[in-house]
Order: C-alpha cells, then structure tokens, then sequence
C-alpha cells in the first residue's frame, strides 16, 4: 500500500451494518492486507467507557447538546490515538460509524443542526474517510430487526427520531455523492456484498497506481 485508506461504515439501526462489515474484513483478509478495525463510539479506552454512558438505557435524562459533545469527544481521542497514526503508517482502517452518525442522528435527529458540524470540525482534525458505505433501509423495518430488551438508548427513540436521521443520511449522500457509497440494504446479503465488494476492488486498484 503506497498510502492510508480511511473506510466507514453507516446506516440506520438494523440496516445490517454488522453483517457487512464482516465481509469487509474477509474481504481484506482474502488478499491477506492487514487492517485496523475499529468502531464509533468507542475504539479506545476512553472513547469505550464514554460509549458506554452514552448507550446507557439509565441515562434518560441526557440533554441532546451533552449527546453531541459526548461523541465529539469520544471521536476527538479516536482520531487523534488511533485513526490518525494508522493511516500515517499506510494501513487500511475500517470503521464502524464516523462523523456522519453525528450528523445524522445529532445534526438531524436531535434538530442541533449545524452545531453538530462545527463541534465535529475540531474533534476529526480534518480527517475525513475515504471512502463511505451507506448501507440506506427504512429505519422502521430495521428497527423491528432489533429485539426491545437489546435497544440501547438511541435505538429505544421514536419512529419520529429515526427518520429524520434516516433524511440526514439521505442527505448527505446527496451532499457527497464522491465519497458516499449507498447500497441498498433491502437486498439479499449476498447482492448488498457484491456491490460493496465491487466498490472496494476499485479503491484498491487506485491506492496501488
């Protein structure tokens, strides 16, 4: 690898996240390329135990801009011990979520609008993925795919709230349309693999000219 690639993954809950990315890392352990795996939030000590406030069912009571700043911060720690160094040493890092869950489920969901960009300006240092695979499904269907008891904080939000993150996903799909990748999610795993599989041949072949 002559340089770095930044890989993300999105989507609305239940849109199959977790299935694809395990074929993106068979995808890369096939052709025997090393990657960092990492997942937002979370990916460091102190990005998990701020995840863990954040999921927390008990924290009810949490204000949607403490929400925001939360994942910046979790994230600002990400970028700054993980991410960052990884690609300056060339590695592939794939992520679970980046900064497009923030303004989708913030920016859009929690109507922060704008701030949620701003805060998240200086949490990523302008490091920005490469290249982002938007797994899109109607947030109702996947929602019903998540047992109640196994919802987190986020997921246990009204239909309301998921959709309007579902737009802002939309939306920045329209906003990015070189970086962001959508994939339908309604397709069979199979089908939703090949189109994600098709994409990531390219983006080898364009790191190795």
């Amino acid at each position: 690898m002559k340089k770095g690639v930044f890989i993300s993954v999105e989507g609305p809950d239940g849109s199959g996240k977790s299935t694809q990315i395990r074929n993106i890392r068979r995808f890369f352990a096939d052709r025997e390329i090393d990657i960092v795996f990492t997942r937002e939030p979370g990916g460091t000590a102190i990005g998990e135990r701020i995840r863990e406030i954040i999921l927390d069912k008990a924290c009810a009571e949490m204000d949607n801009m403490t929400e925001a700043m939360l994942y910046a911060a979790a994230r600002a720690q990400h970028v700054a011990q993980i991410i960052k160094p990884a690609l300056a040493e060339g590695k592939i890092v794939i992520c679970d979520r980046f900064v497009d869950s923030s303004i989708a489920y913030q920016g859009y969901g929690r109507n922060l609008g704008e701030s949620v960009t701003v805060i998240n300006d200086y949490a990523i240092a302008g490091c920005m993925p490469d290249i982002t695979f938007l797994l899109k499904m109607d947030p109702k269907i996947g929602r019903r795919r998540i047992k109640q008891d196994q919802q987190d904080r986020l997921e246990q939000e009204q239909d309301e709230f998921h959709l309007r993150t579902f737009e802002g996903y939309l939306e920045l799909e329209k906003k990015y349309p070189d970086r962001i990748v959508g994939i339908d999610a309604t397709g069979s795993i199979e089908q939703i693999k090949a189109d994600i599989y098709e994409k990531l041949e390219e983006v080898l072949k364009s790191v190795a000219e």
